[in-house]
């Protein structure tokens, strides 16, 4: 029953994580303030923000590596073929080998089913870009995407927030 809540969870944050309208100083409010906390928090992680049509920031904190831009470039590529959070992708999935189907035809070196890329949406536009951010667990990628666009859009995290996973 968790992962379907969970994934009702994402889609309740998918409808009201909705910007009126988005650009280069929300791109930079929002990358901001994820990399300050990543700072302050010693998270090792990349933020990638785009557009479609073209990257609006991009920030690599100590510890992330080079592996972390190819990770958060296949989510990119996700959110853009599905237009909703790659965290949702792997729990309706539910494919262990990260690859999607074959039936898919994606390719696993462009494609790959990991939590941390958040679609952009604005009213009366959709989906338009991609928040990735990459080098945590996929839950708390996702996790620190959602807190931020919480904040910014001026969300109570706790009604959006996943709750702690429970270790087994």
């Amino acid at each position: 029953m968790a992962v379907a809540d969970d994934i009702e969870t994402i889609k309740r944050q998918e409808a009201t994580l909705v910007f009126d309208a988005f650009d280069e100083q929300a791109a930079f409010a929002i990358g901001s303030a994820i990399r300050a906390r990543a700072l302050k928090e010693n998270l090792p992680v990349i933020v990638d923000i785009r557009t479609f049509d073209r990257p609006l920031f991009y920030a690599a904190m100590p510890g992330s590596t080079g592996a972390n831009p190819e990770w958060a470039r296949r989510k990119y590529n996700v959110v853009k073929r599905f237009l909703k959070s790659t965290y949702r992708m792997v729990l309706e999935q539910d494919r262990p080998d990260r690859t999607f189907k074959v039936g898919e035809g994606l390719e696993v070196a462009d494609y790959v089913l990991a939590g941390g890329g958040f679609p952009i949406a604005v009213k009366g536009a959709g989906v338009i870009g991609v928040i990735a951010v990459s080098g945590l667990p996929e839950r708390d990628d996702h996790g620190v995407v959602v807190d931020a666009l919480c904040d910014h859009l001026g969300h109570d995290r706790d009604k959006l927030t996943l709750p702690a996973q429970k270790s087994n």
